[in-house]
């Protein structure tokens, strides 16, 4: 067994503490040796998801926070503290430091006795299993994908969260007898890719953006359909695009606001078109609209003008992932893992160390969730 005696990590935490106060900081903190079916992996890349945001910044505001510490360890606290309603929503993790970050890369430089683990060191690999955001994290080796040879841990930081979901969604849509779907905030990073996605697999996809050079950048990479939000023809370019593909199952990253119910009125009006005989009910056809983000925060507005044949729900990767089982999951990892360079491949705004994602400038801007705007922490960055 190769191991690495007294290892210590430095690992970004988040505190909510019962005063409402909310601080972020780096605490030093142990690497366990790894077991048989263990490794341990030095984290080289792990991105800032909007998954990520929830536990990070507890939902507070970060304006101009009080900075305490040292330039290597900075202290950050948000200057204003959780409203009392926002604390008892948090109350399962009040007093509790969390360990932030879902999913990363870096290199296996331990290995437990076992033929898999040992199979692995000196492997660059992807990890997914929390507390990303430390530079040593003890993993089973079920929680790591061998990365193919050449391929950086920054290209692989990235392979389970945006790609499975992607997937995921094409899955759904599969599985619930739609034969083409809907994506909002289009232009992201998981936009892009789930755009290749589609494009390689023959799936049609209407993409929802909220600016000219975001439907820009998506035809310039092979979108036939691209929407948006701010045109004054936006509900009728819709209907034609939803017309023309048959969608009627959508991914709402917005969440608030009126556009999970616009979405539903357009597949209504689109399905109309080829009626026969008038229902008071609407058309028979279910039309779908999963909510799988919240870049909106405000309640969901519905203009009941769509029929009864609808739905409006949640959509989360875990629960999906845990309905296909294992072997289908692993098929998706494979896939993904071999695609890395192409239709999975993730790309970055900013690289930086953990003190860096501590910076109240910094923490201003990941925090915007601008779209095209991804950060990647390098715990292991300047060391």
């Amino acid at each position: 067994m190769n191991t690495r005696e007294n290892l210590e990590s430095l690992q970004l935490r988040s505190l909510v503490k019962k005063t409402g106060e909310v601080e972020l900081s780096l605490v030093p903190t142990a690497v366990p040796d790894p077991g048989p079916e263990e490794v341990v992996v030095r984290l080289e890349a792990a991105p800032i998801n909007p998954s990520d945001l929830g536990l990070l910044l507890a939902a507070v505001d970060w304006k101009n926070p009080r900075v305490g510490g040292t330039a290597a360890r900075p202290i950050v606290t948000a200057a204003a503290p959780l409203s009392a309603g926002a604390l008892r929503a948090l109350a399962a993790r009040v007093d509790v430091s969390m360990p932030v970050g879902n999913e990363g890369a870096g290199t296996v430089v331990s290995a437990g006795s076992s033929p898999a683990a040992q199979a692995l060191m000196g492997r660059t690999v992807a990890v997914l299993g929390g507390a990303m955001y430390s530079q040593f994290r003890t993993l089973s080796v079920s929680q790591c994908l061998p990365l193919p040879q050449g391929t950086t841990s920054v290209e692989g930081a990235s392979c389970f969260v945006n790609p499975l979901t992607a997937l995921g969604m094409i899955g759904t849509m599969h599985s619930e007898g739609h034969k083409a779907l809907v994506h909002t905030a289009a232009a992201s990073n998981l936009g892009q890719m789930l755009n290749r996605l589609c494009l390689k697999d023959n799936v049609p996809l209407v993409n929802i953006v909220r600016k000219q050079e975001q439907e820009a950048l998506l035809r310039a990479a092979g979108a036939s359909y691209v929407c948006r939000s701010d045109s004054p023809a936006f509900m009728q370019e819709l209907t034609e695009a939803l017309a023309t593909t048959g969608a009627t199952v959508a991914f709402d990253a917005i969440g608030g606001g009126p556009l999970a119910g616009q979405i539903l009125s357009c597949m209504e009006a689109a399905l109309n078109r080829n009626a026969t005989s008038y229902s008071r009910y609407g058309s028979a056809t279910h039309k779908q609209v999963y909510l799988y983000g919240m870049l909106d925060s405000s309640p969901t507005v519905l203009n009941r003008n769509f029929g009864m044949a609808w739905g409006v729900g949640g959509w989360l990767l875990t629960p999906y992932l845990q309905r296909i089982g294992a072997e289908a999951l692993q098929g998706l990892k494979e896939r993904v893992a071999a695609e890395i360079k192409t239709t999975f491949a993730s790309h970055y705004s900013a690289e930086i160390s953990l003190a860096e994602a501590l910076r109240p400038d910094i923490i201003e801007a990941y925090g915007r969730r601008a779209t095209g705007q991804k950060f990647l922490i390098n715990p292991n960055k300047g060391l």
